[in-house]
């Protein structure tokens, strides 16, 4: 009997082993609570940065959607061009706008003339305009993935951090064992219990921001295969009209 649960509340009782989870924290060692102390700073961190991507991810998605909506049926290069100036600011809007800027700085004129009846731009052109949306897409990609590799940082470090204290805590209850000299429950427990406390802490922290980080990972391929997209819609739109 004096395996069972009842028994072990009885003796921690008699003994004053502490026998709810905040007692535990409470009696823990110094170290043990400085691993709990910066677990709950990280499990802090974490949600905030869950919510801040979390409304940025929303945001994005918005923006899309109004770009999408806001060029559906514009005519050639002048009419996504006219479309732009009337969409607020957005990663998607400022791909576009700097492919179509960098494209009237090599044909001044083009915004103006018939498709088809100005010189195209040579391979040369093409390769630095290609080049040029792509530094701009990864810069926003950059912008939106800000952030996200804390998340990353404290869903591979929690779960360490609890181990450490898993390992404190056998080491008290080993020398609770020496100091004691008998190895029953009232010598293990109290070690036990304080490193399933930062086992658990550490999880706990762990689980959350490794979920939020995949994600939004999986969100962020996503916004970028759809600007990759827009850019060569953009491309294909100068195709079309002959401006290459």
């Amino acid at each position: 009997m004096i395996g069972s649960p009842l028994a072990f509340l009885v003796l921690a009782q008699d003994s004053g082993i502490a026998s709810r989870p905040w007692d535990l924290i409470l009696g823990a060692t110094a170290i043990t609570k400085i691993i709990l102390i910066v677990l709950a700073a990280f499990s802090l961190l974490s949600w905030v940065l869950i919510f801040w991507k979390w409304k940025d991810f929303r945001q994005v998605g918005e923006d899309g959607n109004e770009f999408v909506a806001g060029i559906d049926g514009a005519d050639g290069l002048g009419g996504i061009y006219q479309a732009l100036t009337r969409l607020k600011a957005s990663p998607y809007t400022r791909v576009f706008r700097r492919g179509v800027n960098f494209f009237t700085e090599l044909r001044p004129t083009a915004l103006r003339d018939e498709p088809g009846s100005a010189p195209g731009l040579t391979p040369a052109q093409l390769e630095v305009l290609q080049l040029v949306l792509e530094k701009e897409l990864s810069e926003e990609r950059d912008e939106l993935a800000h952030g996200l590799h804390w998340l990353a940082i404290i869903g591979s470090v929690s779960p360490l951090l609890g181990l450490m204290g898993t390992v404190l805590g056998v080491m008290n209850s080993f020398i609770g064992i020496t100091a004691q000299g008998t190895a029953n429950i009232a010598a293990v427990a109290p070690g036990i219990a304080e490193a399933l406390i930062t086992t658990v802490a550490g999880l706990g922290v762990a689980i959350p921001a490794v979920i939020a980080y995949n994600h939004y990972a999986g969100k962020l391929a996503l916004f970028t295969g759809e600007l990759e997209g827009f850019a060569a819609e953009f491309i294909g739109t100068l195709a079309r009209e002959g401006r290459i």
